[in-house]
């Protein structure tokens, strides 16, 4: 009987377990969704790029919600939604309690539908539960597929870091920021301030936070830490942007050996176990910068470990990218562990006395090059790795791309008497040219690459007469050298060329180098102006200049900047006292530039003021899908009156061409015949002489296409100085001084003095 009992109560328990699952079930309680605000955030990353979503939240200048919820952080996702169709308002209506309530299953499906029709289907709406939360958990599975159908770019990305600080924990920190093993993020909508030192697997896009996945807890290392500052009970570290105090586990008594140092922390629980030192270190010049290595002289290609930091060391302490590492100079220590560099520590600051110069082939068309030949008066030495050979005076050095001479190694050609290079394989302005200091070729699948190092004045003495002709008046070729002295300084901390080991190039992508012969007169203007610079505010300006204004200057928002950013450059009048013309309207533009008697100092050189006509199937050829063009209107003027809006009418459609580059390439053709202002022709105007100009309809031709004269003056973008208005001003007596005070506002001119 016990034993048939006992079978019986075995046979219940299945059913007992389905009770108690049902009842588990039926009393659940509903599981918790996800809100809306972090669901539009995931979607829009996911759809839009962060530079696209605020060009579209500018252009719309309204928003859903009201005034005061304006601030919140979901207000441009959410309104991108409604903007789009993801979301209807007159279901999910704008305000700040929707945007923090769950999102339902019926707007998860609308919004699946909107991204693709095909991800409806995953989200399973019914008339039953189309009001119901729809759960977190499902909504980041449903992601995975919204990620394969709408980022098939991979934007979206899974990471892993470590969680340095935020609001609640260092002081200072902006709302909604985490210092990271991965640098400054946004977390908007997010909750990262009780995962200090986690280590996180997350989805991001950019520099955006979009979802934790996975916390991988506490035990964690943090590599590559500059140690600031300790003590036996912790130490003081710059850690992923911030300075912060870390525990140790146990009391440290040899914390002096610590600081000043690069190493890799253990943590256990927010506090340190363990401290492993970094000593080893390189020093040289720095001849190329990749994403993966950084060449340098003596050592060749060094890769870079995956965490490698670059800091700057002296004075204090900031974190850099690795495009702020300069080449051509050796400015930094290289902390080397397991043969990688790990840390770049940047211990002196730059005192800019050399520049490297990428060369490019003849036309200035491309950087690559089939073949070098170089020569010298005087013997060469040839250095690659730590090979190094001599050729006689007069031997030429000659290499094809793929010819085998080079295995990775950069050559280094160097005249042992400071002779100038000859370069038998390029063709310039002034015939074949030469160059003092030295040069450096190097292979790539494209070809060969060269590189000319020399001091910055030498290089200058080559710019000035490339610039401004040499006959033109001692000060303003002064003024001249000045200008490219600053925009060179600039130009050279821009690292352009850093994966080939280069600063600028030496066409009119920078300033033009050594395409036309030296003279004595532009040497001197380089040598009377010797190291001195244009500054605001005790710093180099961007040092703009151009050839000839129309009588007047623009600023710097012609290329979308805020002038704001650039004080020292104002819209000014190329008269006595600088006043600003107000020529923002059309007409009273088109009656400044038909009239050539306004005075100004650079009236009475050739593009001062100049016109051209063409027609409506020159310009429909050049003008992408309007057709033959029918109307043409300049539909917004920037300071100046520089035409900013071209709008377009054809055949085909219409269009608004914007900026004054895009404007002046529209209107160009290599056809077109420009009457200049000194009763002369020119042709070949694939893009015309400025954006400074007015179109009117000059009625039709006898095949009935639409004419339209061209009135314009100046020549070049017109911010900062006029090149031809200097020269004006000089032959007035005007010193170089006074000329630079006049284009740039507020600057001294002096020796730049090393920061501290």
């Amino acid at each position: 009987m016990g034993k048939r009992k006992l079978i019986s109560w075995v046979a219940c328990i299945p059913l007992i377990v389905a009770v108690l699952i049902f009842i588990i079930l039926y009393h659940e309680p509903e599981r918790e969704g996800i809100s809306r605000s972090v669901a539009a955030k995931s979607v829009v990353l996911a759809v839009c790029p962060p530079e696209e979503l605020s060009a579209w939240v500018k252009e719309q200048n309204v928003s859903h919600f009201p005034a005061e919820s304006l601030g919140e952080w979901y207000v441009p996702y959410l309104d991108y939604l409604y903007g789009n169709g993801y979301l209807d308002e007159s279901d999910t209506p704008a305000k700040e309690s929707v945007a923090e309530g769950r999102l339902t299953y019926g707007e998860a499906a609308r919004i699946a539908r909107t991204i693709h029709p095909s991800l409806e289907d995953l989200i399973r709406s019914t008339k039953k539960n189309e009001k119901k939360p729809y759960p977190e958990k499902l909504w980041w599975l449903f992601y995975d597929s919204v990620l394969k159908t709408a980022d098939t770019e991979g934007q979206v990305r899974r990471e892993i870091l470590s969680i340095y600080g935020t609001p609640d924990n260092i002081d200072g920190t902006p709302a909604w920021t985490a210092y990271t093993s991965l640098g400054v993020v946004r977390f908007d909508g997010l909750s990262l301030d009780s995962l200090l030192d986690h280590e996180l697997t997350v989805y991001m896009r950019g520099t955006d936070l979009i979802h934790v996945l996975e916390d991988r807890g506490q035990n964690t290392t943090y590599r590559n830490v500059w140690i600031l500052d300790g003590d036996e009970k912790g130490i003081t570290v710059y850690l992923g942007d911030i300075e912060r105090r870390i525990p140790f586990g146990k009391k440290s008594g040899n914390t002096g050996e610590l600081v000043h140092n690069l190493a890799d922390l253990q943590m256990d629980d927010g506090k340190i176990t363990k401290v492993a030192l970094k000593k080893e270190t390189l020093v040289g010049k720095v001849l190329s910068v990749q994403e993966d290595a950084i060449e340098l002289e003596g050592y060749g290609f060094v890769p870079l470990d995956d965490e490698c930091k670059v800091l700057k060391t002296y004075g204090k302490v900031e974190r850099k990218k690795l495009s702020d590492i300069l080449v051509g100079y050796d400015l930094e220590e290289f902390v080397v562990a397991k043969g990688k560099i790990c840390g770049v520590l940047t211990v002196r600051t730059l005192h800019a006395d050399t520049i490297r110069v990428l060369l490019m082939n003849n036309g200035f068309q491309r950087i690559f090059h089939d073949t070098v030949r170089i020569s010298c008066e005087a013997p060469m030495k040839l250095t690659k790795g730590d090979s190094e050979r001599t050729l006689a005076a007069g031997e030429e050095f000659s290499i094809t791309a793929g010819d085998g001479q080079w295995d990775g190694e950069r050559i280094i050609i160097e005249s042992t008497n400071q002779a100038e290079l000859a370069v038998a394989s390029l063709e310039r302005g002034h015939g074949r040219p030469s160059y003092s200091g030295r040069l450096e070729v190097l292979e790539t699948p494209e070809g060969l690459v060269l590189i000319n190092e020399l001091y910055l004045e030498d290089y200058l003495k080559k710019v000035v007469p490339s610039e401004m002709p040499s006959s033109y008046e001692k000060e303003a070729l002064k003024a001249q050298a000045v200008c490219a002295r600053t925009y060179a300084y600039m130009e050279l901390q821009s690292n352009t060329y850093s994966q080939y080991g280069a600063h600028v190039d030496d066409s009119t992508n920078f300033q033009v180098y050594n395409n036309i012969e030296t003279d004595g007169r532009t040497e001197e203007a380089v040598q009377e102006t010797y190291g001195k610079m244009l500054l605001y505010e005790g710093q180099p300006i961007s040092a703009y200049y151009f050839s000839t204004s129309c009588g007047t200057t623009t600023n710097t928002s012609i290329w979308g900047s805020e002038p704001e950013n650039t004080p020292y450059i104002r819209c000014a009048a190329l008269q006595p006292g600088r006043r600003s013309l107000d020529l923002t309207d059309n007409d009273a533009f088109a009656s400044f530039i038909k009239g050539k008697d306004y005075p100004a100092y650079d009236s009475g050189f050739p593009f001062y003021r100049w016109n051209v006509t063409t027609n409506g199937r020159v310009l429909g050829a050049n003008i992408e899908g309007v057709g033959e063009v029918t109307e043409l209107r300049v539909a917004e003027r920037g300071p100046g009156g520089v035409a900013q809006k071209l709008f377009v009418k054809g055949s085909e459609g219409e269009k608004t061409i914007n900026g004054q580059n895009a404007i002046r390439a529209a209107l160009g053709d290599a056809s077109l015949k420009l009457k200049r202002n000194d009763g002369k022709t020119s042709e070949g105007w694939s893009s015309l002489p400025s954006g400074f100009l007015t179109v009117e309809s000059a009625g039709t031709d006898d095949s009935g296409v639409k004419q339209f004269a061209i009135y314009g003056g100046g020549y070049g973008h017109g911010v900062g100085m006029s090149q031809n208005g200097a020269q004006g001003m000089a032959k007035d007596g005007i010193g170089y001084e006074e000329i630079l005070k006049f284009f740039y506002d507020g600057v001294t001119i002096e020796e730049l003095e090393p920061a501290a």
